[in-house]
């Protein structure tokens, strides 16, 4: 694909990119990955909200009518509640708790692991991005496809821009399990888990591993309650699990595996295009669009003239890009013949 025209159709599309060296670039993702942040995020709506927090809410995409109706009347109640939800936009709880507080105006935060751009001019999310109350954040390709390494490595990012999460349903394998745990592993936010009947869950071992029961009844749920790790439910020893939050049960292996995520060198100056959906996005930066594909394109040595004909820029343009990109250290030079190849 030429790099011209993806940039076209990304920016036709309302699509921004910031880096971890722009203002807007979310606090939470610095403060506690540090280095490990995403270097580079594309986005859609409104790029304040990614500061806004909140509560994730995780779980299967295959997940039963009742824990898809937990997770709705969630992001409903913590739309009530002005409390932003964030979650992974994909199909079962974290769709259902996205959309329950889309539907009633709360701030929506979706971290995805494919199909940004797709996403972006979908009917399903337009509400949200108009009104101005949902933001569509991915670390990677706008238009890369559903890859399970990917969908495994956005889960942290999920609990990074939250200050509270909900399991409605874990499986004992897979993306839900595994996001929970790193979690608690790396202490990241306090980690509610919903009661479930269910012999093939996980939320019973996340307990354990120091999670906390939240009530299995919706309508006893202050969301405010669960930013705090103190307001958990006692468990007198042995006694049934109390019921928390149900939400998806994500297995494993429904995560989709994802290119891996650009590594880019922070460089300065954010990027967006500005769109009807998006208030006030940043504006474009064409070279920070380039900067993220030479990732991928000299991954290896690659000449000019691969180059020219992969992205479909003007060779004025190309070799002015190519210079800056040797400057700031995200690309090296080889020579004999000259090459050039993405710094590791």
């Amino acid at each position: 694909h030429s790099l011209a025209l993806a940039m076209e159709r990304w920016q036709r599309a309302g699509l921004w990119v910031v880096t971890r060296s722009d203002p807007e670039y979310p606090k939470r993702l610095k403060q506690r990955l540090k280095t490990e942040s995403p270097p580079v995020l594309f986005g859609s709506g409104d790029p304040s909200l990614l500061n806004a927090g909140g509560v994730a809410v995780v779980g299967s995409r295959n997940a039963n009518e009742a824990d898809l109706a937990y997770a709705t009347q969630l992001g409903s109640l913590a739309a009530s509640e002005g409390i932003a939800i964030v979650s992974g936009g994909a199909r079962g709880v974290d769709e259902a708790a996205m959309r329950g507080a889309m539907q009633n105006g709360g701030p929506v935060i979706g971290v995805l692991a494919d199909s940004l751009l797709r996403a972006a001019t979908s009917a399903k999310w337009r509400p949200g991005l108009m009104a101005g109350n949902l933001v569509l954040a991915s670390p990677f390709y706008p238009e890369a496809g559903f890859n399970a390494g990917n969908a495994m490595a956005r889960n942290k990012y999920i609990y990074c821009l939250a200050d509270s999460s909900v399991v409605v349903h874990s499986g004992k394998k897979g993306g839900t399990l595994n996001g929970a745990e790193e979690n608690l592993r790396k202490n990241w936010v306090p980690l509610w888990v919903k009661p479930t009947d269910d012999a093939g869950a996980a939320n019973a071992a996340l307990v354990a591993k120091g999670g906390h029961w939240c009530e299995a009844d919706i309508h006893s749920i202050r969301v405010a309650d669960l930013l705090s790790a103190d307001n958990r439910v006692a468990v007198p020893a042995g006694e049934a699990q109390p019921d928390l939050f149900s939400m998806i049960d994500h297995e494993a292996g429904s995560y989709p595996e994802a290119p891996a995520e650009f590594h880019v060198q922070e460089v300065s100056s954010g990027a967006a295009a500005s769109c009807e959906s998006t208030p006030e996005a940043p504006s474009v930066d064409f070279y920070q669009l380039f900067i993220v594909e030479l990732a991928r394109l000299a991954a290896q040595p690659v000449t000019l003239e691969h180059l020219l004909a992969r992205t479909g820029l003007h060779r004025s343009q190309l070799n002015e890009w190519l210079k800056r990109a040797v400057a700031d250290g995200v690309l090296i030079k080889l020579n004999r013949p000259v090459r050039y190849q993405a710094a590791p």
